[in-house]
């Protein structure tokens, strides 16, 4: 009743509240951190595609210069040198390569309405430039005499006046419209249009490119405010953790180590910690005792740990007396286990060692070492005891052989030693060579180790 009203009179700051607010208070800052993330990202897709615009139109503005250049330049050394492949260059720009008209293609789709009026007029005047150089080449060709010429240049019908010219003279008007005044005029109209549409659509991204970045640089500024807030808020935590948990844990595990009751402090929870602790202090004894009993033994057979029996090998060393090993080998995993399930091997393995404790006598030492394997150290025991140790192994193997109670049958082979001054090596290696000249007979057995031969298994 005293510990109990003790409880409810307990005062101090709960660290639930405080662990409340805190969470309350993260997830306000977090929502805000994630919502400008979000609007940060999206400005930074807006300038990235605004810069891959620009990018593009720049790419696109030099393809058209090239493509209209690289056309002038294949029309004018047709006309002057009269080599056909300059003629079939141009048509290959014309009608596989179209780096024009690509171009212009893809800067048509970034336009707006003044960028796209400027792009007709240039492509309205590229036509008429085309149908001039196409012009100028069948005039070429009709004065050089070429046959096998494009369709286009061999469907263009010469005027009436120029047909009437002379080879050479035809020739020469072929030159002049492709080198003259009024083709550098026309072509400069064509230019003067383009770098007018490309000129527009490059000033709208770059000015799209502003504003992104101007609307990034606002969300990156909000998002240092608000990590700064998140920073101030881990500083505060970390001062209240410091005061109302960290020292009083320091308090607590120093009581522990010095295995005494605790002293009430920290915050409310931990104060109720150290009288509930408090309570229990007197039980820990009581506790440690169980848990060791449950320690020395396998909690699936009933017989004895790995580690328990390890101490009892250590006890025979320093206690020498006469003993006998025996190493026990199971078919459970290899023919049980895989066969019928693990849950039906698990009930073999409890059934072997609850034989063995029934069996043997209660200072003898069963246990089991390994998954399906046994060992058993039996106490003050000579060799003249062997033929009553088989006779139990006997007993043990016609049981496990021929069940009755639905689990399959099973066998073991078992290997012995003696000893006359406890446990050692010597005795495991001998129990080990008589269990290993049991399992190359290939079947249930048992043999116990003797000097200079070697017995045939005492058949189970």
């Amino acid at each position: 009743m005293q510990t109990q009203e003790k409880k409810s009179n307990v005062r101090g700051v709960s660290v639930r509240q405080v662990n409340f607010g805190i969470l309350l208070l993260s997830v306000l800052l977090y929502a805000a951190l994630l919502a400008l993330s979000f609007h940060a990202a999206k400005e930074y897709k807006d300038m990235k595609t605004a810069t891959d615009l620009y990018i593009s139109c720049q790419e696109n503005a030099a393809l058209v210069t090239a493509g209209s250049d690289y056309l002038t330049e294949q029309v004018r050394m047709f006309t002057f040198t009269l080599k056909p492949e300059y003629m079939e260059n141009y048509f290959h720009e014309i009608h596989v390569d179209r780096r024009r008209e690509l171009a212009l293609e893809q800067l048509s789709g970034q336009a707006g309405d003044t960028a796209r009026e400027y792009l007709s007029r240039a492509l309205e005047r590229s036509n008429q430039l085309t149908e001039l150089e196409i012009y100028a080449m069948r005039l070429a060709a009709e004065g050089a005499g070429l046959d096998g010429l494009p369709q286009e240049v061999e469907d263009t019908e010469l005027f009436p006046g120029h047909k009437r010219l002379s080879e050479e003279e035809k020739i020469e008007l072929a030159r002049d419209k492709v080198f003259g005044e009024e083709y550098q005029a026309k072509k400069a109209l064509i230019n003067d249009n383009v770098y007018a549409f490309i000129g527009d659509v490059m000033s709208t991204t770059h000015n799209r490119q502003g504003a992104a970045m101007s609307d990034l640089d606002q969300a990156m500024t909000t998002q240092r405010v608000a990590c700064s807030l998140l920073l101030l808020m881990n500083i505060i935590i970390f001062v209240m953790i410091a005061f109302l948990i960290v020292k009083p844990l320091k308090v607590y595990i120093k009581c522990i180590k010095e295995d005494r009751r605790m002293e009430i402090t920290g915050a409310y929870e931990f104060k109720y910690l150290a009288l509930t602790y408090n309570d229990i202090y007197e039980l820990n004894g009581v506790n440690q005792v169980l848990k060791q009993h449950q320690a020395e033994y396998d909690p699936l057979t009933g017989v004895l740990s790995r580690s328990c029996f390890e101490k009892v090998k250590e006890l025979t060393r320093l206690k020498p007396r006469p003993i006998a090993l025996l190493l026990i080998d199971t078919d459970i995993a290899g023919q049980v286990s895989r066969r019928y399930g693990y849950e039906t091997g698990d009930k073999a393995l409890k059934k072997v060692g609850r034989m063995l404790n029934e069996h043997f006598r209660a200072s003898d030492f069963p246990a089991r070492t390994d998954g399906d394997q046994f060992a058993l150290i039996m106490d003050e025991v000579e060799p003249g005891r062997q033929a009553n140790i088989v006779q139990k192994l006997k007993d043990i193997n016609r049981q496990l052989s021929h069940p009755r109670d639905g689990l399959p049958p099973v066998s073991i082979r078992v290997g012995g030693a003696f000893s006359p001054e406890g446990f050692t090596e010597e005795l495991y290696q001998k129990a080990n060579a008589a269990l290993n000249g049991v399992k190359r007979d290939g079947h249930g057995g048992c043999r116990f180790y003797k000097e200079g031969m070697e017995l045939p298994a005492d058949q189970l």
